[in-house]
């Protein structure tokens, strides 16, 4: 019997990037993608219908960014996300906040640095997308049942209660 893959959806305003990361993440048996994105609504969208295991998400977009569509990810359908953008190198602000939202890794594209292109990285790629599939969001995700999360309780009125001695 055959392990059913992990499902990936790419979220990146570079055409290239949505070429490119499927293509390189596709080297791994392991995992499959089921869709790209080109700004952070369309992968906000995209989540929610795909339902992927794992979003990879650019940062710097239009329409919406990486940082407000991985807020609003985590917010109504949480799971893994892997930041995968210029701007994450370890340190920068932008890496800090968007593990602080909820991001579970970041690899830096580092398209002008040779040794660490995320093109040349297809290891480091598959090695963190396997992880995230393994973390905590991912595995309270299949132990969650797919229902609807229960309505906050309303507020009744309540009557004051009145004690007679």
């Amino acid at each position: 019997m055959t392990a059913s893959k992990i499902t990936v959806l790419v979220v990146d305003d570079s055409s290239f990037m949505r070429s490119m990361l499927p293509r390189l993440i596709g080297r791994d048996d392991r995992f499959e993608v089921v869709g790209t994105a080109q700004n952070g609504r369309e992968g906000v969208d995209q989540t929610l219908k795909l339902q992927p295991d794992i979003v990879t998400m650019d940062i710097e977009m239009p329409v919406m960014d990486g940082i407000a569509a991985l807020e609003e990810i985590m917010e109504k359908s949480p799971r893994p996300v892997l930041m995968v953008s210029s701007l994450t190198e370890a340190g920068a602000q932008a890496t800090i906040d968007a593990l602080d939202k909820g991001a579970v890794d970041f690899i830096p594209k580092a398209l002008d640095d040779q040794e660490r292109n995320v093109m040349k990285m297809a290891d480091v790629l598959h090695e963190k997308l396997a992880a995230a599939a393994n973390s905590k969001i991912a595995s309270e995700l299949t132990t969650e049942s797919k229902e609807e999360p229960p309505k906050k309780a309303e507020k009744e009125d309540v009557q004051p209660q009145i004690s007679r001695m």
